[in-house]
């Protein structure tokens, strides 16, 4: 299996997340369920932004990456709200991790700049992010993290701050980026279409643990009423 987290395990408030699963090579899946269920904690976890706990294991691409250190661990991470540096244009906030590993400012503006043009970002170069829509924004942040080539993406909530007929449309995009470019995905979110469409299989998560996990079409709505 391509990608594996086992008893994944942190107690907050009232829930104490307890979960395991697994995920092939190239698929997207969509971690649901009810607010304080511990969803954005799973991330946290996997990518390393939460301390594992003692019986935690993670494997990515046949390698233990429980104790590597964030930066270490070939995972991007797409967040709710864009993280884009407002002091740079576009093309560095997208060349900003290929200079930070070591290439020229030169190549490295020439790379992003056209891989800006997967995105429907072309002529977007020289723009300031104070500049883009919402939509923009979180396109230049989807550019900006495939660019270094993770080995696994995760998107926390990415789309919950733009409005319904712009969510639905990224949502699509998303999916065909995810295609192209044949990375492997787990994204977080409340919205069951928005899980349907990006996702191959979808996990439901209540009081920190699967409640039920299957192919996204498959998952039957009323499932988030069940106790």
């Amino acid at each position: 299996m391509y990608f594996s987290a086992e008893n994944l395990h942190e107690a907050f408030d009232s829930v104490t997340i307890d979960v395991s699963f697994e995920c092939e090579k190239g698929t997207m899946t969509s971690i649901v369920g009810p607010s304080g269920s511990g969803k954005s904690t799973v991330l946290r976890l996997i990518c390393g932004l939460d301390k594992p706990g003692k019986n935690q294991k993670i494997v990515l691409d046949g390698v233990d990456i429980t104790g590597e250190k964030p930066a270490k661990r070939r995972i991007g991470m797409v967040f709710q709200k864009n993280t884009l540096f407002n002091h740079l244009r576009v093309e560095d906030n997208v060349a900003y991790g290929l200079i930070s590993n070591g290439m020229n400012k030169k190549a490295a503006r020439a790379e992003a700049s056209a891989f800006l043009k997967d995105f429907g970002l072309e002529g977007f170069e020289k723009r300031y992010p104070d500049t883009l829509s919402g939509g923009e924004a979180q396109r230049v942040s989807l550019a900006r993290t495939l660019i270094m080539k993770p080995k696994l993406v995760l998107f926390d909530e990415p789309l919950s701050a733009l409005d319904a007929p712009l969510r639905k449309k990224l949502a699509q995009f998303i999916r065909e980026l995810q295609k192209t470019f044949g990375f492997t995905g787990i994204m977080v979110t409340h919205d069951i279409n928005e899980a349907k469409a990006v996702s191959d299989r979808i996990i439901l998560i209540k009081n920190g643990k699967i409640f039920w996990s299957g192919r996204a079409e498959d998952f039957d709505e009323r499932l988030m009423e069940e106790k």
